[in-house]
C-alpha cells in the first residue's frame, strides 16, 4: 500500500490521471480529480500506504515490510530452483457479487494469495478456470513464475485455456 500511495500521487488531474473540469482552484482541482477518479476501496489504500510512509511510522512498518520482502523473495528463488512456476487459487472463495463485500477487511484478505507475487516482484497472472458449484461465478487460478518468465507464463496459460474449452459444459 505504501508503494501504490506513492505509484499514484502522480495521478492528481495535472499531469495524469482524471481531471476534474468544473473546479475554480487548484487544491479544488485535486480534491475533486483523486476523489471522481479512485474508488473508495483505491482511495483507502492509499490513505493507509501515506500513513505507512510517514514520518514516525517508516521504520516501524516500511523498513520491516522491506526485509521481510527480501525473505520472501529468497524463499521464491529456493522454490523456483525445483519448478518452472507456481500454480494455486486467486483468493480463498470464488467471486462475489458486486457489493457483498463491502468490509474493508474481507477485500484486504481476497489479495491473500496474490500479493506475494508483488512484493517479491515477480511476474504472475490470474485466468479464469470454471465457475464455483456452490455459487456458479467464477474460479481464479494464479500463475507466478521467476523474473523474466513471462513467456513461460503466458504459454502455460494457454494451455491451460486449451485444455479447459476442450472439456464438456456442465449439465446445470
Amino acid at each position: 500500500m505504501a508503494e501504490a500511495s506513492s505509484n499514484l500521487a502522480r495521478f492528481d488531474g495535472v499531469r495524469y490521471g482524471h481531471r476534474n473540469r468544473d473546479a475554480s482552484e487548484l487544491i479544488d482541482m485535486y480534491t475533486r480529480s483523486r476523489t471522481e477518479g479512485f474508488g473508495d476501496e483505491v482511495q483507502r489504500r492509499i490513505i493507509i500506504g501515506t500513513y505507512v510512509l510517514s514520518s514516525g511510522y517508516y521504520d516501524a512498518y516500511y523498513r520491516k515490510a522491506a526485509q521481510v520482502r527480501r525473505l520472501l523473495r529468497r524463499d521464491f528463488e529456493a522454490a523456483f530452483a525445483s519448478c518452472d512456476l507456481i500454480a494455486g487459487p486467486v483468493c480463498p472463495t470464488t467471486a462475489f457479487k458486486v457489493g457483498d463485500k463491502a468490509d474493508p477487511l474481507q477485500m484486504y484478505l481476497m489479495d491473500i494469495f496474490t500479493i506475494s507475487a508483488n512484493l517479491a516482484g515477480l511476474p504472475g497472472m490470474s485466468l479464469p478456470v470454471g465457475l464455483g458449484a456452490d455459487s456458479g461465478l467464477p474460479v481464479g487460478l494464479q500463475l507466478m513464475g521467476p523474473a523474466f518468465s513471462e513467456e513461460t507464463m503466458l504459454g502455460a496459460a494457454h494451455c491451460l485455456e486449451q485444455a479447459l474449452s476442450a472439456l464438456p459444459e456442465p449439465a446445470c
